[in-house]
């Protein structure tokens, strides 16, 4: 147990709509979760994270409550979860998570963003080997003995835990487990009776790529073209 290392998606940058693009993101992932699992948080272990993380952005009750119903109608567009490998400049590998009802037009502008932005669109594959997808617990510190959390969890699924800090100085504690294990830590969790500030399913990089700061500027700004499109739901990169 120790620092968890986080690659982070360029928190030096701003983010001014970073709110808004939250909200459209979550509200996607309610409608494919309800479409796919039910309405019933209490037997669709993906909606109950969505809830999660729409508490920890600070998502309006009327907004999850509309995407519900969005999801329930009929004429509610069909999003498809693709993702699309690339390169950035100075060999930064980017994986981005989209949700599009209209892969035509996503491929396009993914492929746009790329190419102005000094990186190159890969095939499927020729990125993803670099990183582990990983699902990813945040926790408020706050009355946890961490060491023995860590014992707790670890027939439940845990990789690794670890101290870190958020996007604004705080800390928290960061539980990763493997994708094939996000549901059994989940429900651990919750029978723990802990909340998470997030629950996300995240690619974690196996190694990472220095660069100077210039350079990370370079990227970043790539990072941020692509987080702005409207289909695009998160980018990852192995940026050290």
């Amino acid at each position: 147990m120790g620092r968890i290392f986080e690659v982070r998606k360029a928190t030096m940058f701003a983010r001014w709509d970073r709110m808004a693009k939250q909200f459209t993101r979550i509200g996607k992932e309610i409608i494919i979760a309800v479409k796919a699992g039910g309405p019933d948080p209490a037997t669709n272990p993906a909606l109950r994270r969505c809830f999660q993380n729409a508490r920890s952005v600070g998502m309006p009750k009327d907004r999850v409550e509309a995407a519900i119903k969005r999801a329930q109608g009929k004429d509610t567009s069909n999003y498809e979860e693709i993702l699309y490998e690339g390169y950035a400049p100075h060999g930064v590998a980017l994986l981005v998570e989209t949700a599009t009802d209209n892969h035509v037009r996503t491929v396009a502008n993914v492929k746009s963003h790329f190419n102005k932005g000094g990186g190159a669109m890969g095939t499927s594959g020729s990125v993803s080997f670099q990183f582990k997808k990983m699902g990813v617990f945040k926790l408020k510190p706050e009355g946890l003995n961490i060491d023995d959390l860590e014992l707790e969890l670890i027939d439940h699924g845990l990789d690794e835990l670890g101290e870190s800090n958020d996007d604004n100085g705080n800390p928290i504690i960061v539980l990763r487990c493997a994708f094939t294990d996000f549901g059994n830590l989940q429900k651990a969790l919750e029978d723990k009776g802990l909340n998470p500030l997030s629950s996300e399913l995240e690619w974690i990089p196996s190694n990472t790529v220095p660069v100077t700061d210039e350079q990370a500027e370079e990227v970043s700004k790539l990072i941020e073209r692509l987080e702005q499109d409207d289909d695009v739901n998160k980018v990852f990169h192995n940026m050290g």
